[in-house]
């Protein structure tokens, strides 16, 4: 029975992971810092559905926390480790970029050296879209040139894909990047516009839409992410020399059993349009303030994940409008509106 260590397991996106891998019977040890960036009750919540499963186990701490965490992956004794947690948010990174040094680049980095020194079968570890950052050329794919980033976010998660290389090269540890693209879903985060957006039509406030509407994201819905990352781990890099060929438009290093995957729905929406499911599944209308676009953004985001479907056979498939009303019974039924 495999053992898979999580970071970030009271996360948004670490909580779904850990609830699908618990419900295949794995066993699961979940390490998570409920730093106050949002909502730690929301955060508690998730950990206590986690905690009904008797295959589930935690510790409470940072991961700046070396020692720790050491000690705690070290007693757990993983197979795989999926490296989630994170400093989160393009707009935060711009008033508060050393939060992101620490937890980004100093956290990850712990998280490398205790995946090194266990001898783990796989790391996965979380990156995102916005390293793509000024690229101007879409669907973005795994093998695009990506060093203009424009958010101090995207810089530190650039900057954990070359240090994890490097480990990957120096020590041959198996590593696989995933770069996920604007994650949505119940349960997700307060800080993020489908959150924002629902509380704020529901009370009658404005919501804020930077660029006047003229952006694009490729919307990917929270279950197909985690779904994805589930198949990614048994998709497992090695060097191509003696050990199998490349996939076409395979982002495997030449040099190290390294990889990076885009996961992604695959389909560019206007945002207009994303606030349009929303409105249609609240029965309410939001009063729209444009705004100039926000320093650190971009305008558009939109994933090839063909390498992801090449490996897995699998593809992101749920639509904008059946994953806004899951999110939208989800919080109506949690914050009794």
């Amino acid at each position: 029975m495999k053992r898979v260590f999580i970071t970030g397991t009271a996360g948004f996106i670490g909580f779904h992971l850990a609830e699908l891998l618990l419900q295949e019977g794995l066993v699961v040890h979940g390490y998570d810092g409920m730093t106050d960036y949002y909502d730690v009750e929301l955060k508690r919540q998730r950990h206590a559905i986690l905690k009904q499963h008797q295959n589930f186990s935690s510790t409470e701490a940072r991961l700046e926390e070396e020692e720790t965490l050491a000690e705690v992956v070290k007693r757990f004794s993983p197979d795989i480790i999926v490296h989630l947690a994170a400093q989160a948010g393009v707009r935060y990174s711009i008033d508060n970029p050393r939060s992101y040094l620490q937890a980004n680049i100093v956290g990850s980095f712990n998280v490398m050296e205790c995946a090194q020194k266990q001898g783990v079968e796989h790391l996965l570890m979380a990156s995102t879209s916005s390293v793509y950052g000024a690229n101007e050329e879409m669907p973005y794919k795994e093998t695009d040139k990506a060093d203009t980033q424009m958010s101090f976010y995207a810089a530190s998660k650039k900057a954990t894909e070359a240090m994890a290389h490097s480990f990957a090269h120096i020590h041959d540890l198996p590593v696989t990047m995933f770069r996920f693209f604007t994650v949505y879903g119940p349960w997700g985060r307060p800080d993020m516009a489908l959150f924002k957006f629902t509380d704020a039509i529901l009370d009658g406030r404005p919501i804020d839409i930077y660029n006047h509407g003229k952006m694009w994201r490729d919307f990917t819905y929270v279950i197909d992410l985690v779904r994805g990352i589930r198949l990614l781990m048994d998709v497992v890099p090695a060097l191509p020399a003696g050990r199998g060929s490349i996939i076409e438009g395979d982002s495997l290093s030449p040099v190290a059993p390294f990889r990076i995957v885009n996961i992604g729905n695959s389909n560019k929406v206007r945002l207009l349009d994303f606030i349009e499911a929303i409105e249609q599944s609240l029965g309410k209308k939001a009063i729209r303030n444009l705004m100039d676009m926000q320093q650190g953004d971009v305008p558009a985001t939109w994933a090839d994940s063909s390498l992801l479907h090449a490996m897995t056979g699998y593809r992101p498939k749920t639509g904008i409008n059946e994953g806004i009303e899951a999110f939208v019974r989800w919080f109506r039924d949690y914050y009794d509106k």
